[in-house]
This record gives C-alpha cells, sequence and structure tokens, in this order.
C-alpha cells in the first residue's frame, strides 16, 4: 500500500517568548538560514533605527536597509538597494508589517529567503505567502513564499501601541467566518475545500476567541502570536488565501478603496467584517459571542466605531464582492439590494447590542 504525503511550505524557526531577540544573533547563525552570516536586514525609515542600534553590535556583517515604506514602489527600491550592495544568504524584517510586506516582497523578487522578526501582532501577514503593499490603484496583494523564520519577542511586543495588537485579534477572529465562506461555496459551488487548511485557521481563531487572557498576558499574546502563524502557514497548505479571507476581508478591503484616508486597521475591519458575516448566515449565537470577544479586548464591532457613518458601510457591503472578483462568500450568495443591506445592519445591530 502506498503512503501519500505532502510538504507544507513552513518556517524552519519559530521563535515566540519573551527575551527572543536576545538570542537574534544566535538564530540568524543557523546554517539553514545564514550559512555565510551575510543579511540584509529591512527596517522603517524612522522607528527602526532604535532596533539598529540595538543589534548591529551583535550583527557585524549585516547591511541595514530603510527602504520599507508599505509601497510596491518601496519594496522595488528595497530588492534594488540589496541587489547594489552585496551578495547575502537572507532577508530579515524587523519591524511591523509595513516592513515584513515589504521584505517579503523584496526577498521574493531576489530569490533569497526572509526572515520575519515582528514589533506588533497586527495581522497574519507575518507568516503568510502573500504582501499586501500600496500602490497607484489603492492596495495590492502580492504573492511571495512563506518567511524561514519567525522571531516574537514578547516583551517588544508589549512596547507596541496595544491597537496593534489587539488589531491582531479581529484578523484572527474573522478567520471562523472566512472558513464558513470556504464551506457555503463547496456546498453551492462544488468549490474544493482543503480539510487541513480549514481546521488550522478555524482552531487558531477558536483558540483567540475562548482564551481568558488580555494583551498584558504572556500566556495570551503567545495564543496570539502562535494563531496568526498558524492562519498564514494555512494558506500556503490551501496554496490560496482562502481559509484566511472571505466576506470580513471583502467588507474590509472596500473600506480601504472607497476610504482611503480613513484610519481603521486591516484587522479592526476584517473583526467587524466577521462578525457582520457570520450574522448574515444566520449563526447569530456565534456572531454575538465574536463581538463580545472583540468588545472584551476594545476592538469595534460597529462601523461608527471606526468612523464610518452607516451609509458608508452600506456603501462598502455593496461593492464588497468586487474586491474579490470569482469569490463565493456569503455577501455573493445573499446577493442584497441596498434596502436589504440596511435592514441586516439595522438587526445586527440590536442583535449584538442585546
Amino acid at each position: 500500500m502506498s503512503v501519500l504525503t505532502r510538504l507544507i511550505p513552513s518556517p524552519v524557526v519559530v521563535d515566540i517568548r519573551s527575551g527572543a531577540l536576545d538570542d537574534l544573533g544566535l538564530i540568524l547563525s543557523d546554517q539553514r538560514i545564514a550559512p555565510s552570516g551575510r543579511l540584509a536586514i529591512a527596517i522603517s525609515p524612522g522607528s527602526g533605527q532604535a532596533l539598529r542600534e540595538r543589534f548591529a553590535p551583535v550583527l557585524p556583517d549585516a547591511d541595514w536597509f530603510t527602504d520599507a515604506d508599505g509601497t510596491i514602489d518601496g519594496a522595488v527600491r528595497l530588492a534594488d538597494s540589496i541587489k547594489k550592495a552585496g551578495r547575502y544568504d537572507t532577508v530579515v524584517a524587523l519591524g511591523g508589517g509595513k516592513v515584513v510586506d515589504c521584505a517579503k516582497y523584496a526577498a521574493a523578487r531576489l530569490g533569497l529567503s526572509l526572515v520575519a522578526v515582528a514589533t506588533n501582532l497586527a495581522n497574519d501577514g507575518l507568516c503568510s505567502p502573500v504582501a499586501t503593499l500600496d500602490n497607484d490603484a489603492g492596495r495590492g496583494s502580492y504573492g511571495v513564499p512563506n518567511p524561514i523564520g519567525i522571531v516574537i519577542d514578547l516583551d517588544l511586543i508589549k512596547d507596541a501601541p496595544p491597537r496593534f495588537v489587539q488589531a491582531g485579534i479581529g484578523d484572527v477572529i474573522c478567520k471562523i467566518s472566512a472558513v464558513a465562506d470556504w464551506e457555503l461555496s463547496q456546498r453551492v459551488n462544488g468549490e474544493q475545500v482543503d480539510g487541513l487548511a480549514a481546521a488550522m485557521a478555524r482552531q487558531a481563531a477558536e483558540a483567540v476567541l475562548r482564551h481568558p487572557g488580555t494583551i498584558a498576558d504572556n500566556a495570551f499574546l503567545t495564543t496570539l502570536a502562535e494563531s496568526l502563524v498558524l492562519c498564514g502557514i494555512s494558506m500556503s497548505v490551501a496554496g490560496d488565501s482562502r481559509p484566511a479571507s472571505g466576506a470580513c476581508h471583502e467588507i474590509s478591503h472596500a473600506f480601504d478603496l472607497l476610504f482611503p484616508k480613513r484610519n481603521a486597521l486591516h484587522g479592526e475591519q476584517c473583526g467587524f467584517g466577521g462578525v457582520f458575516a457570520t450574522f448574515l448566515r444566520g449563526d447569530h449565537e456565534t456572531a454575538r459571542h465574536m463581538a463580545d470577544t472583540l468588545r472584551r479586548h476594545s476592538l469595534p464591532v460597529l462601523p461608527t466605531e471606526m468612523g464610518f457613518s452607516e451609509a458608508d458601510f452600506v456603501q462598502a457591503v455593496e461593492f464588497a464582492p468586487q474586491t474579490r472578483p470569482g469569490r463565493y462568500t456569503i455577501l455573493e450568495h445573499l446577493n442584497l439590494s441596498t434596502d436589504e443591506i440596511k435592514d441586516a445592519y439595522a438587526d445586527y445591530a440590536k442583535a449584538i447590542s442585546s
């Protein structure tokens, strides 16, 4: 009898703990990551300077680059700067989501591996096979390899603005809705669901949803960080963003495209979008549980709590299916009219407030 297995793209190193950065030099000296010790380290133009001052003495063979500004142009500049500077074993992204996404794109462009050293937990991009970058049309998603290493120092995460950690909670919890959308498409359209990818994303979300701690607790931060990593790997398992992105992300992308000057975070929008989509699906009990968890972590559950009016929200829901053509979610399934969206939102707002 033959035994069939599959190889899952995943990091060779995942280090999530207090004090992880104290061992950064040792981690990066791993022969699987940097056999010659030649590192190209991407940091943000501003706040990254303090990190450079801390780590430059312990990484003497590293070169530092400050082109990572969260745009596709910045990612291309970063790749060009690294290419011109010399030969490297790997690219290290040291910072938040913008730095990580720029570095992922640049590393892919150069055929180099990437180590992501996260300074916040705002979304699942730190381990996903996708780089989300601003471009002339607004924002785009670009396929890239998974990072070869993930380093998350909980002490550094606690120093991040709380909002940039809370947002990650929303981006994880919404996977409950994303997986449900995937399974809906399977029932209606026969779309194939990868059971392992779905299980990884759903269980990651459930772990955060049911954890009693707060972002002040190392135990909760560990669960959140591990869940974000698992969500990223679930996309690699599926070969698609399906296990992590459904109506929740369609609504978030619609907000981004229609109202680009608003300052709501991706994870905030996705968390809210996931609750609303779950309510639309008729699973009101789960929607209330999700909403209660978001509230407990000081995350928005209404558009007005993110600076959007009810009319803005209705416009976003109408536009949302256009952000992912071909993707089937509860929004495409119900195909609600403007008045039906208004009525559904009124019912939702009443239900989660009761």
